[in-house]
């Protein structure tokens, strides 16, 4: 199976789309981290500000170590910002601190896909964590050939496609966290058009992350559903 072209080719895809969405991303970010914006606030004090604006008092800000590692948690409604957006007053910083204070404020609004994405994060984690020892399991008894082997093919199946879902879900709420930030940074004055343009440029690189991440879940899902033979017949 290691040597079958096919699933070379599935992975070769997924890396490859993974290293160059991440290669753009931190180029990007690194680009116009260089460029000071004109209100000279950090990327903290803009976050700040923008929770302010949507009325947003119980989301506390903290700096954590690492490079992109920005993320808001909706378990404890706090906004971790890495330390080089945390501090900085960039294009760079300024988009990706907006961002993480868009999906606090889909948290505050109860947008339906950050609760079905928060909700399914279990099953994706179960799906991740079984899958592909069934998947193996099912192929070395015949996939779809033998009785167990097709239940243990679609029951693996269904676990990947858990993750893949998780995967495609996250689409939406990473765009609609984007379009709020942009959004928000433009109505609230705190940047030029120029500065505007730089901060979208950088969430849509990292937009591509995503992209990438379901595109290599759902080819992998695929595959494994071709070679069990639930898709079109087993191959051997």
């Amino acid at each position: 199976m290691i040597f079958d072209p096919l699933y070379l080719l599935v992975i070769g895809i997924g890396i490859g789309l993974s290293f160059y969405a991440s290669t753009i991303t931190k180029s990007r970010f690194r680009k116009y981290s260089q460029y000071t914006t004109r209100s000279r606030l950090t990327g903290a004090e803009v976050a700040r500000e923008i929770l302010n604006d949507n009325n947003i008092k119980d989301v506390r800000i903290e700096r954590v170590s690492g490079e992109l590692t920005d993320h808001y948690d909706p378990r404890t409604k706090t906004l971790r910002l890495s330390q080089v957006v945390h501090d900085s007053n960039s294009m760079a910083s300024f988009g990706v601190a907006a961002h993480e204070v868009g999906h606090a404020i889909q948290h505050a609004q109860a947008y339906s896909m950050l609760s079905f994405r928060s909700a399914w994060v279990p099953m994706a984690n179960l799906g991740g964590g079984l899958s592909m020892i069934i998947i193996m399991l099912a192929f070395f008894l015949g996939g779809a050939q033998t009785a167990t082997g097709t239940s243990l093919s679609w029951l693996g199946v269904l676990l990947f496609g858990c993750t893949t879902l998780f995967t495609f879900v996250t689409l939406p709420v990473e765009f609609d966290a984007s379009k709020r930030a942009l959004a928000s940074l433009k109505q609230g004055n705190y940047v030029t058009e120029k500065e505007l343009n730089g901060a979208e440029k950088v969430l849509n690189a990292a937009a591509m992350t995503y992209v990438a991440a379901f595109i290599t879940s759902l080819t992998t899902l695929l595959y494994w559903a071709f070679r069990l033979g639930l898709l079109g017949g087993r191959r051997d």
